[in-house]
Order: structure tokens, then C-alpha cells, then sequence
């Protein structure tokens, strides 16, 4: 007679909704959550990918269709010490803040940190987004002064968390490659940048120096104020910059969102930094 299967062979099965692991981590979509335990969620395949390269991937939750491909991200996480638990696609349902779940979920430490840890002397281009509100717009900004090659970016004032779930997915990943750094007082944030040599650069309407005309402006340690995406900066936080640095409009559209807007600034900067490059 054939003996049954020893069960130490027999693959473990799919973690649920209702797992004590799964539910733990469900936890930090809540904002209190990732401040109780300086954890948040890193989900889709970018996001988890450079979370992992980053060393700050804890644990990934993935369904089986991830487990199943060939040198993807599990692998890499599997390669890279991070443990792997299987889900079933409810659980991964639970574990998203998306329509259509990725079913690939890290979680992962806190990656923000303090505004004197990610702004230092010798930086030359630093994005200051002022009481941002909208977390998509947050991770674009993030993904945009990356690719401009910005040396950090700080979130000032009463702003969104940057590790918000779909501030997160927006970023593509950028919320790995450079400081990130959340200060509710707007004065820090202004004393730190100063302290560290860089000019404080707000862009406003009816700025004093349009950005056509601001290179000589840019040339040095810059950092950029960047408003709120329906008010803009308060004029108080306007005035406390050293430069106010308004945006030409050659066509008919009254404004330019935020993600725009700070794309046009900081690549100013980058192109004048590489011109003047010794």
C-alpha cells in the first residue's frame, strides 16, 4: 500500500485575507499605522523591485503567477534575504488600495527621514514642495526630481505622507533613490536649505524674475519652493524666499499644475548645472 505524501514536502498554502500576517500588514494603509510602526506598503512591481535594491524591502506578499516567473521580483527578493509569502487573491485584494490589485505587495521601513538627515552641504538642487495635498501629485514630484537629478526633496508643512499607497505607485520607484524628508514647520525647512548654502527659489505668478531670464539665478545651490496645487504658496512663504520665479505663458492656458510646473524649474536647474559644470 502507498503511504500518503509526508506533509513537510507539500507546499505551504496561500496565506488568506484572514491571516494574522496578512491582516497586520492591511493595517498600514491607515496613516497612524505606518507612524505607530515605521512601516508602510511598497505595491506593484516597480515599487517593490526598487524597495528590495534599496534594502528596505521586509517581507513581500505575492500571488502565485509572481512566485511562478523566472528571475522577477520574487527571485530578487528571495536572492536578497527578503522573506516571501504566498497569497491568495483575496488577500492581495486586501493588501491593494488599487482597482486592479498588482498582487505583488513589499513591506517595507520607513524611507523618510528628518529634513537635517537628507539636506547637507554640497547639495545642488533640492525640491521643497510646500503643503501638498494630493498623494499622486506627491509621487510625481518625487519621480520628477529624480529624473532631474535633484539631491533631495522635503516635504514642508501641513503636506501629504509621502508613503502613502498611491503617493508610492506615482513615484515609480523614485522614493528610493534619493532623501525624502517630511517637516511640518515651513521656518526649518527654510533655516536647514539656507544652512546649507542653497538659495531659496519660490515659484509664484508674478514673480520678479521670469524663468526665462533666471539662469545667471540658477547657477548656484538652488532650492525650489513648490505651492500647494489650488492655492499655490501663501504669499507669507513667498516673501520668505530669496528669488520669487514666475513661469512665461506663451499661449492661451491660464496656469500650469503642479507636476508641470516643477518639472519646467528643476530641469531649468539641472541644464544650468551641467552647462556650468567645471
Amino acid at each position: 500500500m502507498t503511504g500518503s505524501p509526508d506533509s513537510s514536502t507539500r507546499p505551504a498554502a496561500p496565506l488568506t485575507e484572514r491571516t494574522p500576517r496578512v491582516v497586520s500588514a492591511v493595517k498600514l494603509h491607515r496613516g497612524a499605522e505606518r507612524r505607530r510602526t515605521g512601516l508602510f506598503l511598497a505595491e506593484g512591481e516597480n515599487a517593490v523591485v526598487e524597495a528590495v535594491a534599496a534594502g528596505a524591502a521586509l517581507r513581500l506578499f505575492a500571488t502565485q503567477r509572481w512566485v511562478d516567473r523566472d528571475g522577477g521580483p520574487v527571485t530578487a527578493a528571495g536572492a536578497a534575504g527578503v522573506p516571501v509569502d504566498v497569497v491568495t487573491d483575496r488577500a492581495a485584494a486586501a493588501l491593494s488600495d488599487t482597482v486592479t490589485p498588482p498582487g505583488l505587495i513589499a513591506v517595507a521601513r520607513s524611507v523618510v527621514v528628518g529634513v537635517a538627515d537628507a539636506v547637507a552641504p554640497g547639495q545642488r538642487l533640492v525640491a521643497v514642495p510646500v503643503e501638498i495635498a494630493e498623494p499622486g501629485n506627491a509621487g510625481t514630484l518625487l519621480r520628477v526630481a529624480d529624473a532631474a537629478g535633484a539631491d533631495a526633496t522635503v516635504f514642508a508643512g501641513d503636506s501629504v505622507d509621502p508613503e502613502n499607497g498611491k503617493a508610492v505607485r506615482a513615484s515609480a520607484g523614485s522614493l528610493f533613490h534619493l532623501p525624502v524628508a517630511r517637516e511640518r514647520s515651513i521656518d526649518a525647512v527654510l533655516d536647514a536649505v539656507r544652512g546649507a548654502g542653497l538659495t531659496v527659489v519660490a515659484t509664484t505668478v508674478d514673480g520678479e524674475v521670469d524663468l526665462d531670464d533666471a539662469d545667471d539665478l540658477l547657477a548656484g545651490p538652488t532650492a525650489w519652493l513648490f505651492g500647494n496645487e489650488a492655492h499655490g504658496l501663501s504669499a507669507e512663504v513667498a516673501s520668505a524666499a530669496d528669488h520669487r520665479v514666475s513661469i512665461p505663458i506663451h499661449g492661451r492656458a491660464e496656469s500650469l499644475n503642479l507636476a508641470t510646473a516643477a518639472t519646467l524649474c528643476l530641469y531649468a536647474s539641472a541644464r544650468v548645472h551641467r552647462r556650468r559644470r567645471p
